[in-house]
């Protein structure tokens, strides 16, 4: 996707060059201030799809997730990582504060970030964010089944029913659902979830017992 055809989606002028007007474009374009909640029969179809008890998914979510999914604003969380942009636009726009080779920046508006990406290369822009209540990045959109990086974060905006579907197609693809079904008020048996999902140093950050409590 190039930048006219971004201004397209989110119905701004297509004259290729980005600034101030598309901008609130996109912002406007990702805010749905209605966006309804997950019911208790959409957790459920979860769960039989894979195999595991509601209340496994209840606890992954309660844990797993960044709270809500949506910002005060209506729009979906993200997180922009600057590192996973710099390494897939092979720092082309580096340094600046949307793409550097490390990590970090955190303190500053991801949604800004994202923005001054999409000037650059939308594509690139898109996977470089993670998206909705399970910050799942956006690099991943072709794993998980998505047809492009914009339709997979364009699916934040609509529900939060397609954050928890991100999760399913992660744990699907990334092939979790052992993991998943083995958890308990055990610590130990939430180990290998809590490495998985969350990387070597989950032990630093205590999910595999948060994850035991929450099914407690």
């Amino acid at each position: 996707m190039n930048v006219s055809a971004l201004q397209v989606r989110i119905g701004t002028n297509p004259d290729g060059i980005w600034g101030p007007k598309s901008r609130d474009a996109l912002l406007a374009h990702f805010t749905n201030l209605n966006a309804p909640a997950v019911t208790p029969e959409d957790i459920a179809s979860y769960a039989a799809r894979l195999g595991c008890r509601i209340k496994q998914i209840e606890a992954v979510a309660k844990v797993e997730s960044s709270g809500g999914g949506f910002d005060n604003s209506g729009k979906p969380k993200i997180l922009f990582e600057r590192h996973w942009f710099h390494r897939l636009t092979n720092g082309k726009w580096s340094p600046s504060p949307f793409s550097q080779s490390k990590g970090g920046g955190y303190g500053e508006s991801s949604w800004l970030k994202l923005s001054a990406a999409c000037a650059r290369d939308p594509d690139a822009a898109f996977s470089s964010a993670s998206w909705g209540k399970f910050q799942v990045m956006g690099g991943h959109w072709q794993k998980l089944g998505y047809p492009s990086p914009y339709a997979m974060a364009w699916t934040a905006v609509q529900s939060e029913a397609d954050h928890y579907e991100m999760l399913i197609r992660y744990i699907e693809a990334f092939s979790l659902k052992d993991e998943l079904q083995a958890i308990s008020a055990n610590p130990d048996d939430c180990r290998a979830f809590a490495k998985a999902y969350n990387g070597p140093a989950y032990e630093r950050f205590d999910y595999h017992a948060k994850i035991a409590r929450a099914m407690a």
